[in-house]
């Protein structure tokens, strides 16, 4: 493999890596969703997606396909690219849709009402939710109502939290409080800060728990190992 195909195929595994699971707020590499990721010496990608069943939610299906391919096609230098899903029951619909950009509905004629837009941003308050709990591990001892972002250690978790609120238009600064609601932005009462976190904390660790069930379903449909889950 040349040094400019070695390059490619690291460009295209990059950008890989910035598509999530929406569910699970995890990169597709990392959760091992991608089977395949190759770039020919002539620059044409071929990339595969995999997913734990057979009968996993094409909606969901649908956001990871699409956002994959937007990615990958962003990539400078490629003069082609073959996305597809395999092994799922709707994956012939949705790599038909995704490729010709036909959009969910489109895409499921008669059967969807309405694009994923707001199913996205349900998914993305529950991450912001999850990730004030995991930055809150790290001011432990002191009055989460009483900080703001700045106030907090820096570090990656930080950094995916303010993400995440910059994702759906949500302050996140330094000054900006550290407790808020994702669905309206304001900040978190002080008398509503034990139930707020008690929330998050209960988003976290389901996330986590669906996230350690789908990698284990994953590893018994395909006999991975787990060396083999994040190479593509």
């Amino acid at each position: 493999m040349t040094t400019l195909v070695t390059g490619a195929r690291a460009a295209v595994w990059a950008a890989l890596g910035t598509v999530r699971d929406p569910e699970l707020d995890e990169p597709l590499t990392d959760l091992g969703f991608v089977a395949r990721c190759e770039v020919s010496d002539a620059g044409h990608a071929v990339v595969r997606l995999r997913l734990p069943t057979y009968f996993c939610a094409p909606n969901f299906a649908f956001l990871m396909v699409a956002d994959a391919y937007d990615a990958v096609a962003g990539v400078p230098g490629l003069t082609g690219l073959d996305l597809k899903l395999d092994d799922h029951f709707a994956a012939d619909v949705i790599n038909r849709g995704v490729a010709a950009r036909q959009g969910f509905v489109a895409s499921f004629e008669g059967e969807a009402v309405d694009e994923l837009d707001t199913l996205r941003h349900d998914f993305v308050r529950k991450a912001v939710l999850a990730g004030t709990d995991r930055v809150c591990r790290s001011v432990a001892g002191l009055d989460p109502a009483s900080l703001t972002l700045g106030d907090v250690p820096p570090g990656p978790d930080l950094d995916r939290l303010r993400a995440r609120r910059r994702e759906l238009g949500l302050p996140a600064e330094d000054g900006d409080p550290l407790l808020l609601d994702p669905a309206t932005g304001a900040a978190v009462p002080a008398d509503g800060a034990k139930r707020h976190l008690a929330f998050a904390r209960l988003t976290r660790t389901s996330m986590e728990a669906n996230s350690g069930v789908c990698r284990g379903m994953l590893r018994a449909r395909y006999a991975l190992t787990g060396e083999e889950e994040g190479t593509g």
